[in-house]
């Protein structure tokens, strides 16, 4: 195993337990839970769609789909992530296909899927590009990817992260214009850019800059 990707891992891993508690990762009042709920809603409107959680840690994206009709897999790799997001999902009475593996390198079916989203990961992978790539594989004809990220500028590296952080070519988030042109450059065409500085998603104004970018096949 790749050796920065072995320390994510840990990291993570070792986070799992406690890791809902930020309001940049749980649901902690019913207003936050409310404002994602209609935020995914204008996602992933429409006919229940296949869709797939990249680097769904304890479930907060795959969670909010599934509770919305749609046929949700979600994909991380740090397993005792998963197992949190196992335990939320039946205590929910919601199906989820929760699976280990590698966002970069998924062994999914090509053109399987009609949306994949992301929250904050992209700045976690060594090969953002090729993480792009294999997401564009899996996506059907006009299918999106929804990417939700930030930039938090000059990240403290904590634990693991700083062992090798340098080694993250997004570490710290980037500019949302910086992120819309590497979506472009991978392939996706029709790339826009929302902003996501509602208060009530963060549970307060977020003190950095939050968005989405959309990309289709």
């Amino acid at each position: 195993m790749d050796s920065v990707k072995e320390l994510v891992r840990q990291h993570w891993d070792r986070r799992a337990a406690n890791f809902d508690e930020e309001p940049s990762h749980g649901l902690l009042n019913d207003t936050q839970a409310r404002a994602w709920s209609r935020l995914i809603e204008e996602i992933a409107a429409g006919a229940p769609l296949d869709v797939l959680d990249v680097g769904c840690g304890t479930g907060f994206l795959s969670l909010l789909l599934a509770a919305q009709g749609h046929r949700v897999t979600g994909a991380d790799f740090a397993a005792a992530m998963l197992t949190e997001a196992r335990v939320k999902a039946a205590a929910r009475e919601l199906v989820v296909n929760f699976v280990r593996g590698d966002v970069e390198a998924l062994e999914l079916a090509d053109a399987s899927l009609d949306l994949i989203v992301e929250r904050h990961v992209l700045w976690t992978l060594p090969h953002p590009g090729k993480a792009l790539e294999c997401w564009r594989r899996l996506l059907r004809a006009n299918g999106r990817v929804v990417l939700i990220e930030g930039q938090w500028g000059a990240m403290e590296p904590r634990e693991e992260y700083e062992k090798m952080h340098d080694r993250l070519p997004l570490f710290g988030g980037r500019p949302q214009d910086e992120i819309a042109a590497l979506v472009r450059a991978h392939g996706f065409a029709a790339v826009e850019v929302q902003p996501l500085m509602d208060p009530e998603l963060w549970t307060a104004p977020p003190a950095h800059p939050r968005y989405l970018v959309i990309g289709r096949c």
